[in-house]
């Protein structure tokens, strides 16, 4: 019998009174793996991982992390799992060093709590208080207090916001070599090169339901509606706002390979097979619609590129 997957979300419907924040997700993390899970705000990624970490039962459907239920059998999960929360997790007033030692001295096999701080690049600020570490010192302690227990699986919310860029670059090799060492890494960024770089998998939620899952390669270079493979884009950015019904002109003005996604009221993306001719109906299109363009870039799809078509949205902080 094949070993059960890190993380299976079958069915998941949570509600806050006549709001469905998590509306019959499903989902699987496998082990090893780092998996990056997105969504907009309020999309409902923050109550389906609180629920995979215990911290909220299933109104409806299934959750199980490790093979076990996180709610009835927490006792036997907790010491196998590690959790960065965004916000919180330390006191105020203690020592950084202090604080990795204690929840060190809580596991039965830790990582050396001095090693670690070494690792995190929190050497230097060791003896100062929480409350007085700069925003990127706190993310380094956070993360390290997830990880100081050698757990099977860390869910890591945000973990390098704040962060300069050597301490980013640090924190990305450091979740790599967990996952090298078979750790399961369950990550929420708002940072979509951070993804693209890390991630093994990535799924994408908006309004409570799970609308996209592949590798990043998959996701960046897969189909369009159209059924097209290596899909390029066309950004469009003009001066003044479009006018209406811009989106659906210019698709009908470039034909049904494409797709086209306005991003705001001076900003199109264009996502299909594309060239250069492509390029001269876009200007064309913009002199019969009277508007100046500021910008006209072709490029292939990344990753924000796939966010913004599927969901409308940008992933902000």
């Amino acid at each position: 019998m094949s070993e059960a997957p890190a993380v299976a979300v079958d069915g998941l419907v949570m509600r806050y009174g006549e709001k469905t924040a998590v509306d019959d997700l499903s989902l699987t993390v496998e082990r090893g793996s780092i998996t990056a899970v997105l969504g907009p705000n309020g999309a409902g990624k923050t109550t389906t991982l609180e629920t995979c970490e215990g911290y909220r039962a299933p109104q409806s459907g299934t959750v199980r992390v490790l093979g076990l239920d996180p709610v009835r059998q927490r006792r036997d999960l907790l010491p196998r799992i590690g959790v960065m929360l965004q916000a919180g997790g330390a006191w105020s007033g203690v020592r950084a060093t202090e604080m990795l030692r204690y929840v060190a001295r809580l596991h039965a096999h830790p990582h050396d709590p001095d090693t670690l701080a070494e690792r995190m690049g929190l050497e230097d600020c060791g003896r100062t208080p929480y409350r007085r570490l700069s925003g990127g010192q706190q993310q380094r302690l956070k993360l390290a207090l997830a990880v100081v227990g050698r757990p099977e699986i860390v869910f890591v919310d945000e973990p390098t916001a704040g962060m300069d860029p050597q301490a980013r670059r640090n924190t990305w090799e450091l979740l790599a070599e967990l996952r090298g060492a078979g750790v399961t890494v369950v990550l929420t960024t708002h940072y979509m090169d951070e993804a693209e770089r890390l991630a093994d998998r990535i799924h994408i939620i908006d309004h409570g339901r799970l609308i996209a899952s592949g590798s990043p390669l998959e996701l960046t270079r897969g189909s369009n509606a159209a059924g097209e493979e290596h899909v390029a884009t066309i950004r469009l950015v003009v001066t003044r706002p479009f006018p209406a019904g811009a989106p659906q002109s210019l698709r009908a003005a470039l034909g049904t390979r494409v797709e086209v996604t306005q991003l705001d009221d001076v900003s199109l993306l264009v996502s299909g097979p594309a060239d250069a001719s492509t390029l001269a109906r876009v200007s064309r299109w913009c002199e019969e619609q009277g508007v100046l363009p500021e910008s006209l870039s072709l490029g292939q799809r990344n990753l924000e590129d796939v966010f913004l078509q599927l969901t409308g949205r940008e992933l902000a902080p």
